[in-house]
């Protein structure tokens, strides 16, 4: 079952320059897609399609039976959705619990569900209870990840976008986040992320999809980009 569909999107930043030509995907319900591509193909604006940073000028998107896309970015994180920008999206001089009780601030008025969630939270992410006094300044790279993904995670999301969840950081901070991931995928979230770290992307995801120029290029099984990754890389991400 599908919990989100992307029907013929086409979107841009400037009036008659689009980034989307009539995107469609349709990303599967309790699994991790992977969105790869070069840069420029639009990944990013495809989240912020989604997310309602930016609102297509043709198509269609729905979130769990209802069309979202002229909905504001609160109103579908009301509805279900949370986004992890590439971009620290952490106060660094607050702690991680207070953090955290900003991403709680859609029910910020029930104290009793806002103590519960971050409890939730701490339970999944042991490090994080563990620091939860540090200033998130003091954080290594990998847990910074882990709290910006700590902070969305918190409201119970049924879809979490996370966009670039490698950059910048070491190769073994990359395997934790990734697998940190995965954690979170086994707790019920839906997850739809993309990274240039196409090993990575492939290595944790159900199932690929390939932009490129505004257009879904391939989308399949992850098994079947495993196959031609070589392939893939040489003629989409290389040019060659």
């Amino acid at each position: 079952m599908a919990i989100l569909e992307v029907e013929n999107v086409v979107a841009g930043y400037v009036r008659g320059i689009d980034i989307l030509n009539g995107v469609s995907m349709e990303i599967e319900e309790g699994g991790i897609a992977g969105m790869i591509g070069p840069n420029g193909a639009g990944k990013s604006t495809m989240f912020k399609t989604i997310f309602g940073f930016l609102h297509p000028t043709e198509g269609r998107n729905i979130f769990d039976g209802q069309e979202i896309q002229s909905f504001s970015p609160d109103q579908i994180k009301k509805a279900g959705v949370s986004f992890v920008p590439q971009r620290a999206s952490t106060f660094p001089m607050l702690t991680v619990a207070e953090n955290l009780l900003l991403g709680a601030w859609i029910f910020r008025h029930d104290r009793r569900l806002v103590k519960e969630r971050i409890n939730e939270a701490y339970e999944q992410f042991p490090v994080l209870k563990k620091k939860r006094r540090s200033k998130a300044t003091f954080l290594s790279g990998g847990e910074l990840r882990m709290l910006a993904i700590a902070k969305e995670v918190v409201t119970s999301p049924t879809l979490l976008l996370v966009d670039e969840p490698s950059a910048g950081l070491a190769p073994n901070l990359v395997t934790q986040v990734y697998e940190f991931l995965r954690q979170v995928c086994d707790q019920g979230v839906t997850i739809f992320l993309v990274d240039q770290n196409i090993t990575k992307a492939v290595e944790v995801s159900d199932y690929m999809y390939l932009l490129e120029m505004g257009k879904i290029k391939a989308h399949g099984p992850t098994d079947q980009f495993r196959e031609n990754i070589r392939e893939i890389i040489s003629d989409s991400l290389l040019g060659e």
